[in-house]
């Protein structure tokens, strides 16, 4: 009999995720445990089947996927994640590797490629496209993570930033206190510190600025966009506002 892999799918959009799953599926020691598109579902999936590995994608809804690459390699130190996007730039690609990702894949990849990707990871080894090895990888592992120039982004801390995602989102202070386990109090003050980091003056501005850097991507929200409700999501602005994501 053998041993099948546990792998948890967290990635978008749900036709991607659905090919990815039967594409998965279809090989004999291979076992999809679940599949999920959401950062705190994320998580809770992690503690529930324990995966051999993690399939993650950078862009989620309410808690992001670095967020969750924390999370999870805090609790499970030996867990093997390999992100699954669409971003190719250093930033992403290093600030994964750094969260403690195993492996970097482009969605877009050959159907052989992400089966490669698969194996190596499981197998313990460190995966990277090929496409962007060259020109990410090298520079990573010579130390270039330290040698990168300070910015607006990297004044801000991992908590700040998924304040800031989940107030680009459109939650409340309550709403984000109750998600991330701190009280209002808390939130309100990380808020503040955001803005005094930024030099921004509103959430409309605070927003603009997580759809710049990425943690929110071509969706709605009510800050931009006032006939939106406020649970909706939006993007950089009035005109990307127009546009929806498909999960």
């Amino acid at each position: 009999m053998v041993l099948k892999k546990k792998i948890l799918v967290v990635v978008g959009p749900q036709m991607f995720r659905e090919f990815l799953c039967s594409m998965l599926e279809a090989r004999k020691n291979i076992e999809v445990v679940g599949q999920v598109f959401d950062g705190f579902e994320a998580v809770e999936a992690v503690k529930k089947h324990i995966p051999d590995l993690l399939l993650l994608d950078l862009f989620l809804p309410r808690y992001s996927g670095i967020s969750v690459l924390h999370s999870v390699r805090n609790t499970y130190p030996d867990m093997k994640i390999m992100v699954l996007t669409d971003y190719k730039s250093d930033q992403y690609v290093l600030e994964a590797f750094e969260a403690g990702a195993n492996g970097y894949c482009i969605k877009d990849s050959s159907r052989d490629e992400l089966l490669v990707a698969v194996r190596s990871v499981i197998a313990g080894q460190t995966f990277i496209c090929p496409g962007i090895a060259d020109e990410v990888m090298e520079g990573y592992l010579q130390g270039r993570k330290n040698n990168r120039q300070n910015s607006d982004w990297d004044a801000i801390t991992q908590r700040e930033r998924e304040v800031l995602k989940l107030l680009a989102e459109g939650f409340r202070n309550r709403e984000i206190g109750n998600i991330l386990h701190i009280s209002s109090k808390t939130v309100e003050k990380h808020r503040s510190n955001i803005m005094k980091k930024l030099g921004l003056h509103n959430v409309a501005a605070l927003t603009a600025f997580a759809i710049e850097h990425g943690l929110v991507t071509g969706a709605y929200n009510s800050f931009l966009i006032p006939e939106i409700s406020s649970s909706g999501h939006r993007g950089k602005s009035e005109d990307i506002g127009r546009m929806a994501s498909v999960n």
